[in-house]
């Protein structure tokens, strides 16, 4: 079969969205999709079985701290990720790019590529196109990601840093062309290109043009949520989806706050990826459809409820009161964070099915009504509906 296939079922009339289906070597999964984050090839602290219990069917791994630890040869010798991990349902690593900007103060960047100080040990690490894409080929995910640019987010541009995005947006699709000749399995591995820009929308339009002149099985939105108000993040995402071709899937990078998915799936994005819900669990702090619940805080000690009512997650199906997860969180028992980790992506999983029947109805209002969360989006949804 082919890397990837996609197929989209049904189309919104009063917005961008749309649902589909992404066909994998391993498996399929439902757009729009949320993917936990399982960087060391594990969503911290939880079981695969029980990641597969909230709904996830495909997860993200890191591609920079899986070369350094257990590096992609030892995964390779295992069979891949699939088999290493156990999971056996889709996975999509990124590329290592999102290092460049994040370890910034660690790394020196240039045209070949880009040099670490490994977080391990301090000895430098060289990553490059070819070698993103030599440990991506061995930890074998399905969906695989380019090498990208990411520059950090700015305000009003100065001359220096408008030099930057630019050159960052050329950087990356010189690098992007060094990835696809350097992917050995094209075949079995789908690569995805990544549109920088930051929050220059003409910037933007001009990496979209210089990405998706080169054929791939699906694009990426990149250089988001790295600093940019919810304001920006929005003019971004709904200014680039729709300029992505839409027979390919759209994913964007790295965002996970509820407002934002619903804005980014009515632009037409179809994958998602954030560290929050098992960041989030693992400090105490739950999501609900009304809004976040600190578990910590002293007015649970005594509550019998659960995180949410009506949740069926390992958390509340399981009878766990608010009272007895704050116990476990000042004990510092880790029990406390894998079931509100558990819980939140739970959370997740439902906004995301619930996202999608939206689509199939073309029923916004419900959606909003079940989710009182959403309500800062409520005014932009009923203008457009």
């Amino acid at each position: 079969m082919a890397a990837l296939r996609f197929e989209i079922t049904c189309q919104s009339t009063s917005c961008n969205a749309r649902v589909g289906v992404v066909h994998t070597p391993h498996g399929w999964f439902d757009t729009p999709a949320f993917m936990p984050v399982g960087t060391k090839a594990s969503v911290k602290g939880l079981l695969p079985e029980l990641v597969k219990r909230t709904g996830a069917q495909v997860i993200l791994g890191n591609t920079y701290h899986l070369m350094l630890r257990p590096g992609s040869e030892t995964v390779a010798h295992f069979g891949g990720l699939h088999r290493f991990m156990q999971w056996d349902r889709p996975i999509l690593t990124d590329s290592g790019g999102y290092q460049v900007f994040s370890m910034s103060d660690i790394n020196k960047i240039n045209d070949n590529g880009v040099v670490f100080k490994s977080i391990i040990d301090g000895s430098p690490i060289e990553l490059t196109p070819e070698r993103s894409m030599q440990v991506q080929n061995e930890l074998g995910a399905d969906i695989i990601m380019a090498f990208d640019d990411c520059p950090p987010a700015t305000g009003a541009l100065d001359t220096e840093q408008a030099a930057r995005l630019d050159l960052a947006m050329d950087r990356t699709a010189r690098w992007l062309d060094r990835c696809v000749a350097a992917h050995r399995r094209p075949d079995e591995q789908a690569l995805f290109g990544i549109v920088q820009g930051g929050t220059d929308l003409e910037r933007r339009t001009r990496c979209v043009e210089q990405v998706c002149s080169i054929e791939l099985p699906g694009y990426a939105i990149g250089g988001v949520a790295v600093g940019e108000g919810t304001e920006d993040i929005r003019r971004i995402v709904e200014h680039t989806a729709p300029l992505l071709p839409a027979e390919r899937p759209r994913y964007l990078m790295g965002v996970g706050y509820e407002w934002d998915l619903l804005m980014a799936v009515r632009a037409g994005v179809d994958m998602f990826d954030c560290v929050l819900p098992t960041r989030n669990g693992r400090n105490a702090n739950a999501f609900t459809r009304s809004g976040p619940v600190r578990l910590r805080n002293a007015c649970h000690a005594r509550s019998e409820w659960p995180i949410e009512a009506g949740c069926d997650c390992p958390a509340c199906g399981g009878g766990f009161s608010r009272g007895y997860l704050r116990h476990l969180f000042l004990a510092e028992e880790m029990l406390g964070p894998i079931l509100v980790s558990l819980h939140n992506i739970a959370h997740f999983q439902r906004l995301m099915a619930e996202l999608r029947q939206a689509v199939v109805d073309d029923d916004w209002a419900r959606l909003l009504a079940n989710w009182p969360v959403l309500g800062g989006a409520r005014v932009a949804v009923a203008d457009d509906a």
